[in-house]
């Protein structure tokens, strides 16, 4: 059943979208309200290939965090814009490897830190945490995050699909700065973001969409130079800053025959 009506959507607005239910619709999910899902078929219209994209971009979070976890020895996590958890997140990942890696996902929409709150229920090692990725102070000396996260020792800090929400006057380049001066050598930051270079006219029309339907969304799309800037104090690992689906892809069938229409570029970095 769809969220009208679920019990963990008492005291959330359903007449305003939010970009975590958005994302959860294009992944198949069924944590959103009719609002939201409107707000996704428009997005559709625009870009027909927006659930490829969404999906895309799980994957490259999948890939990453066990690239993590499995050979870089990551064993704690805080993804930051974390959104609905939806099968392969991110504690059932690293847990995998590691049934002791600790993870703590933090957003700001109450759905999703809700749902995330009944699916960790008797975890001991991963938590949520509701909290605004603007006010990096404020995430990295949480309590949650104090008693689930040693700073001392390297953390996985993830960034997917959540800086392209962040204008530029909020200044999204020093936040990522502020979040990697809490982080300890040996410390990696997985990032996804939008870019506009050779889609300006898709991307500012999925922009709009976000700026016009949804709460606290001021959605930007930034060329690879700005977005190879938030990689600023951290080395990149191979193969770089790419499109998602070229970031260590499984097989080679994984990789779309149009992967340049797959307009998200991908990176892990370490510190």
């Amino acid at each position: 059943m769809e969220a009208d009506g679920a019990d963990w959507s008492s005291g959330v607005d359903p007449t305003k979208a939010s970009v975590a239910r958005i994302y959860d619709y294009f992944l198949g999910g069924t944590h959103n309200f009719s609002t939201d899902r409107d707000v996704a078929r428009t997005l559709e219209a625009i870009e027909p290939r927006a659930r490829l994209i969404t999906r895309a971009n799980r994957a490259f979070l999948a890939r990453a965090t066990r690239f993590l976890a499995a050979e870089a020895g990551v064993r704690q996590f805080i993804d930051i814009g974390s959104g609905i958890p939806t099968q392969g997140n991110v504690h059932e990942i690293v847990q995998g490897v590691d049934p002791a890696a600790r993870v703590v996902y933090v957003d700001h929409d109450p759905v999703a830190v809700a749902h995330s709150t009944a699916i960790l229920a008797g975890n001991q090692n991963a938590t949520v945490v509701q909290a605004d990725l603007r006010d990096a102070h404020e995430i990295l000396e949480h309590s949650t995050v104090q008693r689930m996260i040693d700073f001392s020792r390297p953390v996985g800090l993830l960034l997917v699909a959540v800086l392209h929400f962040i204008a530029d006057e909020d200044r999204p380049a020093s936040i990522v700065a502020r979040l990697r001066d809490g982080l300890a050598p040996g410390s990696h930051l997985v990032l996804s973001h939008g870019t506009h270079q050779n889609h300006a006219e898709t991307t500012e029309a999925v922009s709009k969409v976000y700026r016009r339907a949804v709460t606290q969304a001021n959605a930007q799309a930034r060329s690879r130079e700005e977005i190879l800037g938030f990689f600023d104090g951290f080395e990149l690992v191979e193969p770089g800053l790419v499109q998602g689906p070229l970031w260590r892809p499984d097989t080679p069938a994984d990789v779309p025959e149009d992967v340049e229409r797959y307009w998200f570029l991908g990176g892990v970095g370490r510190r």
